[in-house]
């Protein structure tokens, strides 16, 4: 899952982190202790400390490996696609086939949104970075991509809908860790479904006739998100 590093100290890093989230998966988050990764990777304890204080720390070090990997794969894939829904679904399955084999895993981590106070709660600021560069990554699969009825996304919306599907996307992970169908594909059918219902929806708020209701509606929500910390404030527009 991980790339292989060059230098020595790099790879122990690696080999300390893969161990740990093979321990996680086999004991529990909760049981594994730090001595028992770094027995497990060979490593004394104090080793272990030295590339990683604490358990959260391995966990972290995961989520960028999760969203290095992802930007990488969105990156590589985009050239491949022509529209917005195969945009969609680049960004979204590419994220699933990432998480599937730490899937169990994931559902622990998914416990961690009920304790906002958590360094690892997907809502928390301990995560903020983490969040803002899947969500990033939302934005770069968008870009400034034309609808089949060859318009574009309004200003408000290009800026609402990576947050949006950001979200979507993490309640399509909530389903995943409990779709127990062959490689997840119940899951897989689900975001396909999804998305294709919330292109037709983009299509239709992109519709010049509708924006003096929608306009109003789309200015809220991003207000909204803004106060929830989900969303830098808007920046001035001065043309």
């Amino acid at each position: 899952m991980f790339k292989r590093s060059t230098t020595k100290a790099q790879a122990t890093r690696e080999h300390l982190l893969e161990t740990a989230l093979r321990l996680f998966l086999e004991t529990g988050f909760d049981s594994a202790t730090m001595r028992d990764i770094g027995k497990a990777a060979g490593l004394a304890l104090g080793a272990a400390y030295y590339y990683f204080p604490s358990k959260e720390a391995i966990v972290m070090a995961y989520y960028d490996s999760v969203q290095e990997q992802h930007l990488e794969q969105v990156k590589s894939g985009l050239a491949n696609t022509t529209t917005l829904r195969e945009r969609l679904g680049l960004v979204f399955h590419s994220k699933l086939e990432i998480l599937r084999e730490h899937r169990a895993l994931l559902g622990t981590l998914l416990g961690f949104v009920g304790k906002p106070d958590h360094p690892l709660s997907q809502f928390g600021k301990g995560t903020q970075t983490q969040r803002e560069q899947s969500i990033n990554t939302f934005k770069l699969a968008l870009g400034d991509l034309a609808l089949r009825d060859s318009s574009s996304l309004p200003k408000d919306i290009a800026e609402l809908a990576p947050a949006g599907f950001w979200m979507l996307h993490n309640a399509m992970l909530l389903y995943f860790v409990h779709d127990t169908s062959e490689h997840q594909t119940r899951t897989h059918k689900l975001v396909d479904e999804t998305l294709d219902l919330v292109v037709q929806f983009l299509e239709m708020s992109a519709s010049p006739f509708l924006q003096p209701i929608l306009e109003p509606i789309r200015n809220r929500i991003l207000e909204m998100l803004q106060h929830a910390e989900l969303l830098p404030e808007r920046s001035v527009d001065h043309e």
